[in-house]
Order: C-alpha cells, then sequence, then structure tokens
C-alpha cells in the first residue's frame, strides 16, 4: 500500500507506512499521536520530499473528498481538505465559476493546494492560492480542532498556508472562487527570439492579459540561446461552461528502464512544439484543460524519466536581476549537459501572500526539471541553488529534494515563525533535512525575535 504514496519526482523513496484519514483524526482528537508521527498526503504532486515523513507515516486525505457548500451568488465554495482541484472546477463550472489559481495540474488536493500556497500563470494579477482562502478547520495534536481565517487564530491562518502541512491536519476549507464568462481560453502566442526580447514584452503581456507564461528551449544555446514562447490568455466571452472529464485518454502503463527524455528526444520534441505552437500567433480559441493542464492529458507521464526519476528546480529572483539570471542558470545547465524537457519562464506580481513561508515574490521565476543523474544532477542543481541565493533569491521548496539547510534558510528568512507554530506531531522528510540542520541555538534566537 505504502508504495503508491511517493512524490512526484519518483527521486525519493515511497511512505514507508501510511494510515487512513479516519485513524489519524482518532489519534489526534485523542491525544495519542506521537512526536513527528505525521503528515498530511494529498494526491502526491510535490516533486521532492515535502509530502514524505519517512521515520512516521503520511496520511492518507484523499478520503475525506465531500464539496459541501457552494454558494451561486458570491462563489464561496466550502469542501474536505482531499477534495481535487478537477472536482472543484467540475463542481463550480456550470454557474459560471473557476478557481482564482491553479497550478499546472488540475489533479492537486484542496488541502494540498492551500498547505503549499501554489500559484498559477495570473500571479500578477489573483496572488497566490492563499490569497483567496477564507477560513479552514485545521485538527492539532492537542486534540482541538481550530477554525482559522484572518481574523480566527490568525498566527496559525497564515503559518497553515504555504506551512507544508506542519501545522496540523486540514480537514475542510472555504475558498473564494472567480466568476467567469467561460472555461474557455483565447490564446495568444508570441515567438521571441532571445530572453532580451522576452523581458521587453512581458510586463505588457501581464497587463493585458489575466494569465501570461513562457516556455523556454532550454537546450538551444549559441544565437538561439533563451530563445521560446510567449503564451498569454483570457477567459473567452462566449465559450463552454461544462467541464470535461478529469484524466487523460493517454498513459505511460510502465517505467522504462531508462529515462526516455533524453537529449535527442529533448532535441526533437523543442524544435516541433516551438515550429507547431509558434505558427499560431493569431489569437484562438482553446479549452482550460489544453491551457492550464497540458501534462494531465497522459497520466503518469513522470514515469518517462526512468527508474531514478526526477528533480525539478524552481527558483525565484528579484526582477532587476532577473536579465542576468536567467541566463546565467540556463547557461550552468547547459554546460552540465543537462536538458530540461519542461522549462518555464513567467513573472510574479507584488500581491503579498497571508501566508509566513509563501514562495513566490515580485520578480520572475524560472522552471527546469532534470532527469536524476547522480552525483552529476545534484553538481547541477547546487549550482543552480548558489546562483539564485546569490542574485537575493529562493528556491520552491515544494518542487525540492536536496536542497541544503543553508539554502532554505536563505530563501526564507521568516522559517522559525513557522517551526514555533508546528505542531509537534507532525514531520516531514523536507522539513527535517532543511530547517532540523540549522543550529539549534540560531534556530531559538531567531525564533523569538
Amino acid at each position: 500500500m505504502a508504495d503508491r504514496f511517493r512524490s512526484f519526482g519518483l527521486a525519493t523513496p515511497p511512505a514507508a507506512r501510511a494510515i487512513h484519514a479516519d485513524d489519524a483524526i482518532a489519534l489526534l482528537k485523542g491525544g495519542q499521536a506521537k512526536e513527528g508521527s505525521l503528515l498530511a498526503y494529498g494526491n502526491g504532486r510535490s516533486y521532492g520530499d515535502s509530502c514524505q515523513n519517512q521515520a512516521g507515516a503520511v496520511v492518507d486525505m484523499r478520503t475525506l473528498n465531500r464539496i459541501r457548500v457552494f454558494n451561486a451568488e458570491t462563489g464561496v465554495l466550502e469542501a474536505d481538505a482531499g477534495v481535487l482541484l478537477s472536482d472543484i472546477i467540475a463542481h463550480a463550472a456550470p454557474y459560471g465559476f473557476f478557481p482564482a489559481v491553479v497550478p499546472g495540474t488540475q489533479f492537486v488536493t484542496l488541502g494540498g493546494a492551500i498547505a503549499n500556497d501554489v500559484h498559477g500563470k495570473n500571479h500578477h494579477r489573483r496572488g497566490t492560492f492563499g490569497c483567496h482562502v477564507e477560513s479552514f478547520t485545521l485538527l492539532r495534536s492537542d486534540g482541538k480542532t481550530y477554525r482559522c481565517s484572518a481574523t480566527d487564530n490568525p498566527r496559525l491562518f497564515a503559518a497553515t498556508i504555504g506551512g507544508m502541512g506542519l501545522t496540523g491536519l486540514i480537514l475542510s476549507a472555504s475558498i473564494r472562487l472567480m466568476r467567469v464568462p467561460s472555461l474557455d481560453i483565447v490564446e495568444t502566442t508570441t515567438p521571441f527570439r532571445d530572453l532580451g526580447e522576452f523581458f521587453d514584452l512581458a510586463e505588457a503581456a501581464d497587463q493585458a492579459n489575466e494569465y501570461a507564461v513562457a516556455w523556454i528551449d532550454q537546450i538551444a544555446g549559441g544565437r538561439n540561446s533563451g530563445r521560446g514562447l510567449l503564451f498569454a490568455g483570457n477567459h473567452a466571452e462566449h465559450g463552454s461552461h461544462a467541464a470535461s472529464r478529469a484524466g487523460g485518454s493517454l498513459a505511460v502503463p510502465f517505467q522504462p528502464p531508462f529515462n526516455v527524455l533524453n537529449r535527442p528526444f529533448l532535441t526533437a520534441f523543442n524544435a516541433a512544439y516551438r515550429w507547431k505552437k509558434g505558427r499560431a500567433t493569431a489569437p484562438r480559441q482553446t479549452s482550460y484543460r489544453s491551457f492550464f493542464f497540458p501534462l494531465d492529458g497522459m497520466r503518469d507521464w513522470n514515469r518517462l524519466y526512468g527508474p531514478k526519476g526526477l528533480f525539478q528546480h524552481q527558483s525565484v529572483m528579484p526582477e532587476e536581476a532577473a536579465r542576468t539570471v536567467v541566463p546565467e542558470l540556463l547557461a550552468a545547465a547547459r554546460r552540465a549537459g543537462q536538458g530540461s524537457f519542461l522549462t518555464v519562464l513567467k513573472r510574479f506580481g507584488s500581491i503579498r501572500s497571508p501566508a509566513l513561508l509563501s514562495f513566490p515574490r515580485p520578480g520572475c521565476t524560472l522552471t527546469l526539471d532534470f532527469p536524476n543523474k547522480g552525483a552529476a544532477t545534484h553538481a547541477l542543481l547546487g549550482e543552480l541553488d548558489r546562483i539564485t541565493i546569490g542574485a537575493g533569491g529562493a528556491v520552491n521548496p515544494y518542487k525540492d529534494a536536496r536542497m541544503s539547510a543553508a539554502t532554505f534558510a536563505a530563501s526564507f528568512a521568516g522559517w522559525p515563525r513557522l517551526e514555533a507554530l508546528r505542531d509537534p506531531a507532525f514531520m516531514s522528510d523536507f522539513w527535517a533535512r532543511t530547517a532540523g540542520g540549522i543550529d539549534l541555538r540560531r534556530r531559538g534566537a531567531e525564533a523569538a525575535e
């Protein structure tokens, strides 16, 4: 049973033990949960070890999957923490509502979206997922259930959003959806020759559109270095209000014994993708699934990386540094001879999250993923960390499986405030590896500030 409770990157061991949500609730309400013994597990879309707890057990939250209340006038929806965003989309779509923020997959749970304070293609307009959370119920190891909002238990509210499941068990939550004219997206594709041209286009794209994101041909070097496609979109005034069936018709049925997404494949794929997508420069109407969740169309696509899995590296750097730092990050990957299948670049806006630990901040964010080649990949990722932190940036914790304690502390100076509110019964491999590796005397001093 526990083997299916893996991270999406497949580069870390699966959970050693998993328990039913009802059993975890009984332990917590009875005050019997031991220190570091629990961690909520949603649908396993985190890439690293923030969803793993080898020293204890992960809690299967998918059984808590009811949509409880939906107000079709205000767009406020209350649901159990294990409900998938795909279920929320399907429920609200006929009434003209859509989640204000969606990540790159609809197969994340409501609790997971809150715990990671996920972001989407419209951070410049809507901020993070946590900006749209009205309230949630949180069960802690003292046996008490807390209603948390901006006014009720506000410290727990801020610590739990983006808190990676460390403050207790989220049982249910109320979120505000946004009204949309349809689910369909009118998409405009703009090719750019290099990163300088992207930065010249990006601000105007953000101002004119609800959504904006760029794909980079990471392998291309020389005069083609930094070329890519800028995708911008808005909800279509006349389009579908029906959510399509969740789950793609295609699937990777087994894990191949080697990495299929090798350099020759990536070179061919990038050329074909750029040719196909770059031709459609006139606005076109497309489905929400195609625009937001293209990889959801193939189930278990992460298996293509082979038995060693993949590492994803997502960084954010200040806007004034991005024109220098983004090319430097891409060049480091090329020097290492490692190609990224998914390379995404976008701008974050200035809307602040209510979370204590939220990855998005004003600037630009770059996402790269690499097949796990052992020491060589770890060395590259360490170099990417060094470049990012040196520029005053941060590395995304819920995409990570190997960052050092020093990188984490430099990325999130406010982490001691989360540690002070962490429920002692909850622990993750990520937190033990990062926060747990920081000097205890320094930790106590910072928590007291």
